[in-house]
């Protein structure tokens, strides 16, 4: 199954709020789907979780309050906790979801490789006689 975009009604399912202004949550989703394309093009399937955590994070504080008080009522919210932007954990994501970011190992043995010894087997370079001591006869 592909990529399919989230809609409005399933922004607002996600941030939990009844009523959602849904030209507005067009606009975020749209602009966060190519957000999250300026990482992998395409987007996987699973990208749907960045794609509203992107665009939610960018309707509940557009400008990136911080510290907000209101009569004798006061929020302070985590730095960086609105806007429209991708995270190190959204790129991330979206990179694991596409199959890339992960270790990986190189064998550089060509193909035409050969087990076989490359020196003389019958001369091994050592002496034909041993010191006493050595164990050998």
């Amino acid at each position: 199954m592909a990529f399919v975009p989230p809609t409005a009604e399933q922004l607002g399912l996600y941030l939990g709020i009844g009523e959602i202004d849904g030209n507005r949550a067009d606009l975020l989703l749209n602009t966060a789907i190519q957000l999250c394309q300026t990482v992998v093009k395409p987007l996987p399937e699973g990208a749907e979780a960045v794609v509203l955590s992107v665009a939610g994070r960018a309707y509940v504080n557009p400008q990136q309050v911080s510290y907000e008080t209101i009569g004798p009522m006061s929020v302070q919210r985590p730095t960086g906790s609105g806007g429209l932007y991708l995270t190190k954990a959204d790129k991330s994501a979206l990179k694991s979801l596409a199959g890339r970011g992960g270790a990986f190992t190189v064998d550089p043995t060509p193909a035409t490789a050969d087990p076989s010894p490359t020196w003389p087997i019958g001369d091994a370079g050592f002496a034909d006689e041993f010191e006493p001591g050595w164990g050998y006869g």
